[in-house]
């Protein structure tokens, strides 16, 4: 595993990473034979940390966590992390060159997520943009237990399929906690919690306008958008994670006296 730039902040670990570099590790963990959890953070997922011994021992597995929240990079350089905008990678903007690299390499894709019909969807527009990508996919709405006959009908989809890349779109935190139920019994390469990316590629929830994500405000758009199912996340959980900003502030002030 080579040395990439790692950051240890608001109590847990990102990584910073572009999206050349991360298409860069899917391309290492296929070539090397390798399984690697391709994680990421946000500040929903960092809330979520806290408040679940599942997050934590999900993330513990993983071997990259690449950053998915602008402002996790703007805590990052308050705190002196030389992070950069480019370093936060949604898969709003990240799927695209995904898609064209895996058509271009052959790498097989396989989606787990979305409503039933929704992912195809998401897929066909991808398979019309990139002619040859091989892309399977499979809905998000089944019995997630352990031994139900419908999660492993799943697993046997997607170990049939034998894809280089899963990538798991269920929602925080139950893509979470499906992969790690489920890790020793899938032989993917690289495994990615992409959450609504099919979503968004089918039109099924409105893109967020990429300057707003560029400027931090994506969050904003979506609140507005989804305001019923998201308040909470964007108006309740910043003030816990502001107070853990606040204790690491004051941590290192304590430590330069």
């Amino acid at each position: 595993m080579k040395n990439r730039p790692s950051y240890k902040l608001l109590g847990v670990r990102v990584d910073a990473l572009s999206i050349p570099e991360l298409n860069g590790l899917i391309e290492e963990s296929i070539e090397q034979g390798k399984k690697w959890i391709i994680a990421n953070h946000n500040l929903h997922s960092l809330y979520l940390f806290h408040k679940d011994l599942e997050m934590q021992a999900f993330y513990a597995k993983a071997e990259y966590i690449h950053i998915d929240s602008m402002p996790i990079v703007f805590i990052g350089k308050l705190l002196g992390f030389p992070m950069k905008r480019e370093q936060r990678v949604t898969y709003a903007d990240w799927v695209w060159p995904l898609m064209e690299e895996a058509a271009s390499k052959g790498w097989r894709i396989f989606y787990l997520g979305s409503k039933p019909g929704v992912a195809e969807q998401g897929a066909s527009v991808l398979r019309q943009k990139f002619p040859g990508l091989q892309i399977a996919c499979s809905h998000g709405y089944f019995d997630t237990s352990e031994e139900s006959e419908e999660n492993l009908t799943v697993i046997k989809a997607i170990n049939d399929y034998k894809p280089h890349v899963l990538m798991v779109g269920m929602g925080m935190p139950r893509q979470e906690h499906w992969i790690s139920q489920n890790l020793e019994r899938i032989q993917p390469n690289a495994i990615l919690t992409s959450g609504a990316c099919l979503d968004y590629v089918a039109g099924a929830i409105p893109t967020p306008p990429r300057w707003m994500g560029r400027m931090g405000l994506e969050w904003l758009y979506r609140l507005l958008s989804e305001p019923t199912r998201l308040w909470r996340r964007y108006l309740l959980e910043p003030w816990f994670l502001g107070t853990l900003f606040l204790r690491e502030i004051w941590s290192l002030s304590s430590q330069s006296k």
